[in-house]
C-alpha cells in the first residue's frame, strides 16, 4: 500500500506548537490551496490541516508565519476522537518534509533560508519530473 501526499499552498496562520506529556514537540499548520481559476475570475481553494512533530515542529514554529509559502510532503491520516460526547473524524497530514517555498517578508522573525528545513526521508521533487514551480497558480 501506498500513502503519500505533496501539496504546495500558503499558510492561513501561525503554526501553532505545542509538547506532549513525553516532551515531544508538535506543530500544527493549515494550509490554503489554490484549485485554479474558476469562472470569471473567482478561485477556489481547499484548506488542509497538517501535522509536524519533533525537530521539523520546532523549525517550521520558528521560521514560519502565516502567508508562507511551503510545500509539505508526507502521508494523510483519517483519525477518530470524542468531543462532547459525538464521535468525530479529522482528515490531517502527517508531514516528515516541509520546503519553504518563499523568503520570510522584511520585518519577519527566522532567518532560515527557502529549502528543505528538515525530511525523514527522499526529496519529495525528486520524482515530480519536469514540475515547473513557478507555472503554480499560486
Amino acid at each position: 500500500m501506498f500513502n503519500r501526499v505533496i501539496l504546495v499552498g500558503r499558510l492561513t496562520k501561525d503554526p501553532e506548537c505545542r509538547y506532549t506529556p513525553g516532551g515531544k514537540a508538535v506543530c500544527t499548520m493549515r494550509l490554503a490551496i489554490d484549485r485554479g481559476a474558476v469562472g470569471q475570475g473567482a478561485q477556489e481553494a481547499d484548506f488542509v490541516n497538517i501535522v509536524v512533530w519533533e525537530k521539523l515542529a520546532e523549525t517550521c514554529s520558528n521560521n514560519l508565519k502565516k502567508g508562507r509559502l511551503v510545500l509539505v510532503e508526507g502521508r494523510l491520516q483519517i483519525r477518530q476522537y470524542e468531543k462532547d460526547g459525538q464521535k468525530r473524524e479529522a482528515t490531517e497530514i502527517v508531514a516528515n518534509t516541509v520546503r519553504f517555498l518563499d523568503k520570510p517578508r522584511e520585518g519577519a522573525q527566522g532567518v532560515e533560508k527557502p529549502g528543505v528545513t528538515g525530511q525523514r526521508g527522499a526529496d519529495p521533487l525528486e520524482d515530480l519530473g519536469d514540475l515547473n514551480l513557478d507555472d503554480l497558480p499560486f
